[in-house]
């Protein structure tokens, strides 16, 4: 179930606000269970079979976090880390691995492809930043329905934002109809949905046809022209950038009609003056978990700048893996991981640079390995990469005007999130965001509906 669909926007989310709305006044002990229901019935419509995977996967994980601070031999965090990720890996990273093992001489294993869950990667890193988090001393025991609603909460189950416990468990507790800003919150989490849809249906997808067509060229192994070359890699970076903030606009708005409030997870990241900056505003919630979890887990910045870089580009590397099961991701971060860690010995060399030139570096570095991110090989990619650097014909018809459109809401404007807190509430703004609602329903209507990029990873 999409959220830019019908049948959610349509049937769903109206049922599921009716129930909440009612339980929340009538019945207050249900409203998590509800809850809890609502997101497993958002989750298994797109494919049931999925379903138990997520049920099995909260209940043993609830039932180790129950037992983990009994546990005396030290055993029990390691292999439930183990087996999360040995699950996630089985699922996602099963063919990739077997191909890895049929270049060497010899081997001829056979290729299974299983069916990706939705949102694995979202509700194993869930799983593993709590039981993390409580083996560590600093997170408390939940009961099964809190813990079941932080991971399957259906407005991030899919792709996110990645949420700390301590970040939402506290807001279960509450009666969000009650608080004095009830309304104000409902009227700001449906402005933020509105948005959300808009940026996903005008700016994201219509990029898709300067882009998809180039990047399929590409793969095909045909020559790709400098014009086609500019136009699928700037028509990428800013369609992923439109779709992801738009789904995480939509997952923050249908969180707060529901009363509860998620982490933002973009800060306009084109307006970035270094890569360390480009992460602080990109995906924000996946940067503060590759920090915590992992960078400082490595070593970080406290023993020795060897340490550092490599934990930095270690970090980066895994996190590539991460987006997707291909060497391709993996360069995507391992380069990630270099920009980084040049930057780390060049403010320790006591390197100053402007913010103009800053900026200019580090847009033309994201948009550079954007191209590893999207290409489906390295052949695909090389292509690109010539037609880029003027390695191949110039080629005509650079299609442009809408790259200009989102190249300048994207840098420009501020973040949804930003803005619609900054709208003050009135009748004369309800009927703006109610007439684009509807327009906005008439354009899924007229057109393609495209997935979220998001769900394939």
């Amino acid at each position: 179930m999409l959220f830019n669909s019908f049948i959610f926007l349509l049937a769903f989310l109206p049922v599921a606000l009716v129930l909440h709305a009612a339980a929340e006044r009538y019945w207050p002990q249900a409203r998590l269970p509800l809850l809890v229901g609502l997101s497993f019935v958002f989750y298994a419509w797109w494919d049931w079979r999925f379903l138990p995977l997520l049920l099995v996967s909260i209940g043993v994980n609830w039932g180790i976090a129950r037992a983990l601070p009994r546990d005396r031999s030290g055993w029990l965090f390691p292999v439930a880390l183990a087996g999360n990720l040995a699950v996630l890996g089985l699922f996602k990273y099963l063919g990739f691995l077997t191909d890895l093992a049929d270049l060497i001489p010899g081997l001829d294993l056979p290729r299974i492809d299983l069916a990706l869950p939705l949102g694995i990667s979202f509700f194993t890193f869930h799983h593993i930043m709590y039981l993390t988090d409580l083996r560590a001393g600093r997170a408390p025991a939940f009961g099964l329905t809190r813990y079941a609603l932080y991971i399957a909460f259906f407005p991030q189950v899919l792709a996110g934002p990645l949420v700390r416990w301590s970040e939402i468990m506290h807001q279960f507790e509450e009666r969000p109809y009650a608080r004095p800003d009830a309304a104000e919150r409902i009227g700001r989490g449906v402005m933020l949905l509105t948005v959300g849809l808009a940026k996903k249906v005008f700016l994201g997808d219509p990029l898709s046809v300067y882009v998809n067509p180039v990047f399929q060229a590409a793969a095909a192994g045909k020559a790709v022209s400098m014009a086609e070359a500019w136009q699928a890699t700037l028509g990428f970076t800013f369609q992923i950038y439109f779709d992801f903030s738009g789904y995480t606009d939509m997952a923050l708005g249908l969180a707060l009609l529901f009363g509860i409030v998620l982490p933002q997870n973009f800060d306009v990241p084109y307006r970035a003056t270094s890569l360390r900056d480009f992460w602080r505003r990109w995906h924000m919630t996946l940067s503060r978990f590759l920090r915590d979890y992992l960078y400082i887990a490595m070593g970080g910045n406290r023993r020795g700048l060897a340490v550092q870089v490599g934990a930095l580009f270690a970090t980066m590397t895994l996190g590539g893996l991460w987006h997707g099961a291909g060497l391709t991701f993996i360069a995507w971060g391992a380069a990630h991981g270099i920009g980084l860690g040049a930057g780390v010995l060049w403010r320790r060399a006591g390197g100053r640079m402007p913010h103009l030139l800053g900026w200019v570096l580090t847009a033309v570095f994201v948009i550079l390995t954007w191209v590893l991110f999207r290409a489906t090989s390295f052949e695909a990619a090389l292509a690109i990469y010539k037609g880029l650097f003027g390695l191949a014909p110039t080629g005509s018809g650079f299609k442009w005007r809408a790259i200009a459109i989102a190249a300048a809401v994207a840098m420009i404007g501020p973040t949804a999130w930003a803005a619609v807190h900054r709208l003050p509430p009135n009748r004369w703004l309800a009927a703006g965001f109610a007439l684009l609602f509807v327009v906005v329903l008439l354009k899924i209507g007229d057109d393609a509906n495209y997935e979220f990029i998001y769900f394939q990873f």
